[in-house]
């Protein structure tokens, strides 16, 4: 049998302290990247090693299945079986399982999947909205409801004292909750609150039952405590009984969810509950470089609660200053971090070790048609793609039905507006957070759209239809391999050696609607978490303007404007021009160069597959169709010789420019957008070869 090294051996300091903490109540307090995994597995397995715990009695939860998948890897590594690593949802649902022939003569009742279809059926039952979004927003309601305990008049009251924005009135959702509840008991289902919410009773009213899950389980550890609520607080509670043997670790930094009922109140509050507790803190940094560690401080020390606040130490050697950037506008941004991303393809990283992070899912639209002209192979996380969204597959469907009638003479961009209108949507932004934000932001996004095609296109509806039809084809499948598009809720926990903060200004971190104080430190929380998700080089960016040719009116993000006061290397990035930090020089924004021209019309290109052309759109173009066919033809076979998809050799509107363009030299073949020095190395000689062909 081979030997083990001991479960001790590569700790530093404070991480073997959390190992050697075997006995009673434990609290760490573990900054980003600081190794909390290691030290809880560790601990875990120095318990098991010495005898002092019992790993078949022992019981880990943690909140998502990919970090309790991790915890057992490692646990294995260290030799360890037997030990319980689970979610608390999964915990409890094997436990309410195990006991339910005890507690009823029937079968375990189904689990409800999703909630939309009975929360749309018990919202109609009280005549309020049914569309996807209010939907969705009530179904959040209710579960922040169950969580902390709340129905009726509470909801309100509960709702008011600490600012949350309902997705109707207070007196509306309480309605919903009864007849949900109603709904779900006629149909003998349980969804996943209740699965907490019952084991909870059911461990409350039956010492037998208390006694025996008390007897299974010693000792706990707890995961990402910041992130418990109400119910499962009282679950561990229950669990513990009159014990104290529980480790929790988490960082109040890093509470990001508490919209859903999570506070970070028993985590820094956990030694006046446990006087005794042993307390540690992780603040050794392993993932992030120095550089990225100062930015992250300067943003979270200006916490309005300091006391709660780690302070980080990177353990990296020295590297590159993050770069604080500017752009004119969304769709610039979008199409320069496109281009930055591919040039450190080219340059030999690894596309998933690459991350661009956004704070509302809006604003992957332009960052998903800027990857895909670029042919950069992308992996969305935590949300849909934009033209798969249902609000705007909804809004495409109208449009289209709209443009078969189409009279004509309207501007387009109040046609389109018109048109969403049925959809109930109106030009002012709701004043919530959510889906109904998030579903006006995409159809917003459609009438911004509108208005930026209204010359190129000729007001005609049917014409925009065809282009968002168009837009909708450049959205290919993810690949394994791809460059992770994430909002910064989804990117928690995970980590990339290079990442893309877009969207840093005011109105978007911190979000608009993010008024009181609370929501505001939220908003702060939530930039620290993006900025630690990176490991060596860290590139933030703002944009003036919505659109091309939109009024500047936005400014930097507070956040950053206060970490980065009076650093004279980021301080015209922070007033408007776009400057790399490190570097000892200072692009200015490309006011001189304005936008490309159409080669026919010789009108200003707003839109990437427009630039890629070289031409509008609605404008009369040459084209090669024998070409275009044996271009198409070549790319495929280069796509199976290299195993990618076809995309990532070159756009479709790439070889409809060759095609139209029949560039005869290597300078004509890079002036088309999409066609850069890499890909001019690797294919020129073959499609110029093809253009030849077909001259």
């Amino acid at each position: 049998m081979t030997d083990r090294p001991s479960p001790l051996e590569g700790l530093d300091d404070e991480q073997r302290a959390v190992a050697e903490a075997l006995h009673g109540p434990v609290v760490v307090l573990a900054g980003a990247g600081t190794g909390k995994t290691r030290a809880i597995t560790h601990r875990i397995a120095h318990g098991a090693a010495t005898g002092e715990h019992d790993p078949r009695r022992t019981l880990a939860v943690t909140f998502t299945t990919r970090a309790a998948g991790e915890m057992r890897s490692r646990l294995r590594v260290l030799g360890v079986d037997g030990v319980q690593v689970r979610t608390f949802h999964s915990a409890e649902l094997r436990q309410l399982r195990y006991f339910w022939p005890r507690l009823s003569g029937g079968d375990f009742p189904d689990i409800l999947p999703s909630k939309a279809r009975l929360v749309a059926e018990a919202a109609s039952r009280c005549k309020l909205p049914t569309d996807t979004a209010t939907v969705r927003d009530l179904s959040a309601d209710l579960e922040w409801a169950k969580v902390n305990f709340l129905s009726g008049a509470s909801i309100g009251v509960r709702a008011l004292e600490v600012s949350r924005s309902l997705a109707v009135d207070a007196a509306g959702v309480a309605q919903v909750q009864a007849a949900y509840e109603d709904a779900k008991t006629a149909r003998g289902l349980l969804d996943f609150e209740d699965v907490l919410l019952v084991t909870a009773g059911v461990l409350a009213d039956r010492p037998d039952i208390a006694d025996e899950i008390r007897q299974a389980y010693r000792w706990f550890t707890v995961d990402e405590f910041q992130d418990v609520n109400p119910l499962q607080h009282r679950l561990l509670g229950l669990w513990l009984g009159e014990r104290d043997d529980v480790c929790v670790v988490g960082d109040a930094n890093q509470t990001i969810y508490t919209f859903t009922g999570a506070t970070p109140t028993y985590l820094t509050s956990f030694r006046t509950a446990y006087p005794d507790a042993t307390e540690v803190r992780l603040v050794r940094c392993y993932r992030c470089t120095p550089e990225i560690v100062t930015l992250a401080n300067a943003v979270i020390s200006k916490a309005s609660d300091p006391a709660t606040m780690l302070v980080l130490r990177s353990q990296r050697p020295a590297g590159p200053e993050p770069t604080v950037e500017v752009w004119p506008d969304d769709v610039e941004e979008a199409e320069q971090v496109a281009r930055r991303v591919a040039q450190y393809v080219r340059d030999g990283v690894p596309a998933r070790d690459i991350a661009v992070l956004f704070r509302i899912n809006a604003q992957s639209a332009a960052l998903e048609e800027a990857f895909a002209e670029a042919g950069v192979p992308v992996v969305l996380r935590g949300t849909e793609r934009f033209f798969d969204r249902p609000e705007v597959r909804e809004a495409v469907t109208r449009l289209r039905g709209a443009a078969r009638g189409e009279a004509g003479g309207g501007a387009l961009g109040d046609e389109v507006r018109a048109v969403l209108g049925t959809a109930g949507w109106t030009p002012e932004a709701p004043r919530t957070a959510g889906a109904v934000r998030e579903r006006w932001e995409s159809l917003a996004a459609l009438a911004t759209l509108a208005d930026e095609l209204a010359a190129t296109l000729e007001d005609s509806l049917s014409a925009f239809v065809a282009e968002l039809d168009a837009r909708a084809d450049l959205q290919h499948a993810p690949v394994a391999d791809g460059v992770s598009l994430a909002s910064v809720h989804s990117a928690k926990g995970l980590e990339w050696k290079v990442v893309f903060v877009v969207g840093c200004s005011d109105g978007l971190l911190p979000l608009q609607y993010a008024e009181t104080p609370a929501q505001i430190e939220e908003e702060r929380r939530l930039a620290y978490v993006a900025i630690t998700r990176a490991a060596d080089h860290l590139h933030l960016s703002w944009a003036r303007a919505r659109q091309p040719g939109g009024r500047a009116v936005r400014s930097v993000s507070p956040f950053l404007a206060e970490a980065l006061a009076g650093s004279a290397s980021v301080g015209d990035a922070l007033t408007g021009g776009v400057v790399r930090r490190g570097s000892g020089r200072a692009r200015g924004e490309r006011a001189q160069k304005g936008p490309a021209r159409c080669r026919v019309c010789r009108k200003g290109l707003v839109t990437a597959p427009e630039r890629t052309l070289g031409r509008c759109n609605s404008c009369p173009a040459d084209l090669n169709a024998e070409l275009l066919d044996s271009l198409r033809a070549w790319r495929l076979q280069v796509s199976r010789e290299k195993a990618v998809p076809a995309y990532v050799v070159f756009t479709d509107n790439t070889l409809i420019a060759v095609a139209e363009q029949m560039p005869s030299d290597s300078d004509a073949l890079a002036e088309i957008p999409g066609i850069g020095p890499m890909k001019l190395q690797s294919y020129g000689d073959d499609v110029l070869g093809l253009v030849r062909q077909h001259s």
